[in-house]
């Protein structure tokens, strides 16, 4: 017999389902047009200084950050889901990047020359959209939940500090040093001595003039601008003869595609980080989505954007370029500019590949302390002081885990303090998940409504009867904490407690460990004389508990529909006691 074809089993609905651009492109407005190439221009000028700035922060040369660019925007357009999100290289993924490249040079190459580094640098990018990939197709978009916000904002502004110090050298002309923020910011102090006048000048004064154009004309792109005005500096004074680092030569024209190659021992030691920038990054990309969605509306696809993050990468990688993801500031350029649609990207990549072919002669006296300016400028432009504070406010767990995870990252080191942030991220979730909170219930006069007697005073209790809440599923992380708590409560009731009324109406699962649990309770509270009820149980769980034997144990008739039918209840219990 001939099945059916359903909607969700033809060939065109998976296609449409994982290339997101075919739902949007052909519904594509003329009128859309302009905005979009105002939007890409926009971008492209945001983008080019910034691209060759954090290729810095890569441990790259400049040009590896225009590589970087084109592909990654092309395969965004086609696979991702939000309308209006940019994508490309970014500061933190970038520094992770630049750490764990530079442990498997220094371990396995014997040298430390810019093209190895470079060569293992878009191995990592291989790597890291793979995984993207993989992940995206077995639907693990709900992985950056594990990352609390204090742990990833408390990692983010750690890191801008080790990032702002990083360019220090740079900015000065003077030796670079290795180590953790710390150690390198006491090396720096006695070497700021040895800075060079004119490579100095030049990378105060781009900071400076960075701060003056976004104070007094915001709207300019300043970043080019500025990298316009220092070239000028330099080409028309012949600096790059004179000590100041410069760009140098360098030929126009498209990247060559190919396969970046490593060992599998280099795979092994690249693994560690590629995870970290998989983490790390999706949570920042899906967090730039949602915004950008929250704002220019559709929906956001968890799911496809892991997948969307793949080729991106994997594109950047063949063209020698290193890991990108989603980035919410120049998100905010683009849809500042007015972009609607990915066709803003294709047109921001268009862009960047005319300057690959056309322009890249004009960056020759480009001074690597004005890239350095770029990128300790838009570094502080992502510092928020007052974000502990605010924790603080609010939790002083979380802001212990916000300090430990800023300054963790400080005096570890990037991959280290990922590694740490995760931990505490752990932590903190076993800690929600086997000590949730719990109360202690009381009805409202006249209301068949019960709240927690701790929090609202006045409500109504009934001597003998204890009603409880636990809020959240029981499983083996907090089966004991049920049992432990609940005891501990009836302990401090001031009469003798004979009933205890289980509010489960926040208990939407049960694991084998919590069953067994239960039944160890069942037993220790009927040798104290206490019988226990549940009320408002889900279907689902009470066919857990049937099969589990619950039921029969505790009795059919002791499972109510709500509280106020159990209160009834164990009121009708004590009257016949007592006649």
């Amino acid at each position: 017999m001939h099945k059916p074809t359903t909607a969700t089993s033809s060939p065109l609905y998976w296609v449409i389902r994982y290339l997101p651009i075919l739902q949007w492109l052909p519904h594509y407005k003329l009128s859309w047009l302009r905005a979009d190439v105002v939007s890409g221009l926009t971008v492209w000028a945001v983008m080019v200084p910034e691209a060759m700035a954090y290729s810095g922060i890569a441990g790259v040369p400049p040009l590896v950050g225009l590589y970087t660019v084109p592909i990654p925007l092309i395969m965004y357009a086609i696979f991702g889901t939000s309308r209006t999100m940019v994508i490309g290289p970014d500061s933190a993924t970038a520094l992770i990047s630049a750490g764990t490249v530079g442990a498997v040079v220094a371990t396995h190459s014997g040298v430390t020359q810019v093209a190895e580094f470079v060569a293992i640098t878009s191995a990592l990018a291989l790597i890291v959209g793979i995984i993207f990939l993989v992940l995206g197709l077995v639907r693990m978009g709900w992985i950056a939940n594990f990352i609390p916000s204090p742990v990833m904002k408390g990692f983010i502004q750690g890191l801008i500090w080790v990032t702002i110090i990083g360019q220090v050298p740079k900015l000065f002309g003077i030796e670079g040093v290795h180590g953790n923020f710390f150690e390198q910011l006491w090396a720096l102090i006695p070497e700021l001595v040895n800075a060079k006048p004119i490579t100095t000048a030049i990378g105060l004064g781009s900071l400076a003039l960075l701060f003056l154009f976004k104070r007094l004309t915001p709207k300019l792109p300043s970043a080019l601008t500025t990298v316009v005005l220092s070239i000028m500096v330099v080409s028309v004074f012949d600096l790059g003869a004179n000590g100041v680092d410069i760009v140098g030569s360098v030929k126009a024209g498209l990247p060559s595609l190919a396969m970046p190659k490593f060992t599998l021992a280099q795979l092994q030691l690249l693994l560690p980080g590629a995870l970290a920038i998989v983490l790390l990054g999706y949570a920042e990309s899906l967090g730039a989505a949602k915004a950008a969605s929250a704002i220019s509306g559709g929906s956001v696809d968890p799911n496809q954007e892991l997948i969307s993050h793949g080729p991106a990468n994997i594109g950047s990688a063949f063209s020698g370029g290193f890991v990108v993801v989603g980035s919410l500031s120049k998100t905010s350029v683009s849809m500042g500019a007015g972009g609607k649609t990915q066709m803003a990207s294709l047109i921001h990549a268009a862009f960047i590949i005319l300057t690959l072919m056309f322009l890249l002669p004009l960056f020759t006296n480009l001074a690597h302390s004005a890239l350095a300016a770029i990128v300790i400028h838009a570094m502080i432009g992502l510092l928020k002081p007052g974000y502990l504070v605010q924790l603080w406010k609010q939790s002083r767990l979380e802001f212990s885990i916000g300090v430990v995870a800023y300054l963790g990252v400080m005096a570890i080191g990037v991959l280290a303090g990922i590694g740490l942030g995760i931990v505490l991220a752990l932590l903190l979730l076993i800690r929600h998940a086997s000590s949730p909170p719990t109360a202690v219930l009381g009805q409202i006069p006249g209301k068949p409504a019960f709240r927690n007697i701790y929090r609202r005073p006045g409500l109504e209790t009934f001597d003998g009867l204890l009603i409880f809440r636990f809020d959240a599923g029981l499983f083996f992380a907090n089966a004991n904490y049920f049992a432990s708590n609940l005891q501990e409560l009836i302990a401090q009731e001031n009469k003798p407690v004979h009933w205890v009324l289980v509010d489960a109406a926040t208990i939407n699962m049960m694991d084998s460990t919590a069953v067994e649990r239960l039944l160890e309770l069942l037993v220790s509270l009927k040798q104290q004389g206490i019988l226990i009820a549940f009320a408002h149980v889900r279907d689902r769980l009470k066919d857990k508990m049937i099969l589990a034997g619950l039921v029969d144990k505790i009795g059919e008739e002791y499972f109510f529909e709500t509280l106020s039918d159990g209160v009834s209840s164990f009121q009708n219990n004590i009257k016949e006691k007592e006649s």
